[in-house]
């Protein structure tokens, strides 16, 4: 008897119902690592999408000669970086109490 003809037989395909099959696990792994990475990403632009924003916009304004405006944005957005930073320190202290 070959392998096929193992795998075909009754017991086989009973073996292979209970045990599972190997093609669907690969597809799988493929998609939980997926969610992860799609996770991930979300998590960052949560975390950093405020900071990022004002960069950019601190960049342009810069670039395009606005420079008062340039550094009357970037002082703001120091102060909300530096208000988030106060909240989240105020949180993290009330979660350890």
């Amino acid at each position: 008897m070959n392998v096929r003809a193992i795998k075909n037989s009754r017991f086989g395909r009973l073996l292979r119902r209970v045990l599972g099959e190997e093609k669907g696990a690969v597809a799988m792994e493929y998609v939980i690592l997926a969610v992860l990475i799609a996770a991930a990403i979300v998590v960052a632009v949560a975390v950093f999408g405020k900071t990022i924003v004002g960069m950019f916009d601190v960049a342009g304004k810069g670039a395009s000669a606005q420079h008062t405006e340039a550094k009357s944005t970037l002082d703001k957005v120091q102060t909300d970086q530096q208000s988030g930073a106060e909240q989240a320190s105020q949180y993290h202290d009330s979660m350890h109490k």
